[in-house]
C-alpha cells in the first residue's frame, strides 16, 4: 500500500478562491448566460432564444441569482410596454476570460472527438 502523500500546496485563508468563482459560474446555464452578455446587452426573450432548452424559469432564476452576486445588471428600459435589459456588470466583465479559457479547451476537445472519431 502506497503511503498518502501531503498537499505541498498552502490552504488559502478563508474560502477557497476556486470554489468561490465556481459558485458563480458552476450552475447549470449560468456559462452560457455570461457568455451571450460578454458580447453584448440582452434583453429576457434574447437570452432566451440564444439558449435553446433553458426554461423562463430557470433563466429568470439564474438572472435573479446573479443579479444578487454582483455579477448582472437589471435595467428597465423607458418604453411601453417597459422593457428590461441585462448586461455583465464590472465583475462580471472579469469572469470574461474564464468563460472564454473554457470555450477554447471545449473547441479543443470537439476537435479531438471528431479525429478520433
Amino acid at each position: 500500500m502506497l503511503p498518502r502523500r501531503r498537499n505541498r500546496v498552502s490552504s488559502p485563508p478563508g474560502n477557497c478562491p476556486l470554489s468561490e468563482c465556481l459558485s458563480i459560474i458552476g450552475g447549470a446555464w449560468t456559462p452560457n448566460i455570461i457568455w451571450y452578455l460578454s458580447q453584448q446587452p440582452r434583453r429576457f426573450s434574447e437570452l432566451k432564444a440564444d439558449i435553446p432548452g433553458i426554461s423562463a424559469k430557470v433563466l429568470t432564476a439564474r438572472l435573479k441569482k446573479l443579479e444578487s452576486e454582483g455579477v448582472v445588471l437589471r435595467r428597465v428600459l423607458p418604453t411601453s410596454p417597459p422593457s428590461v435589459e441585462y448586461s455583465l456588470s464590472e465583475l462580471g466583465q472579469e469572469l470574461k476570460p474564464a468563460i472564454e479559457a473554457i470555450v477554447a479547451v471545449g473547441h479543443r476537445l470537439k476537435d479531438l472527438e471528431q479525429q478520433a472519431g
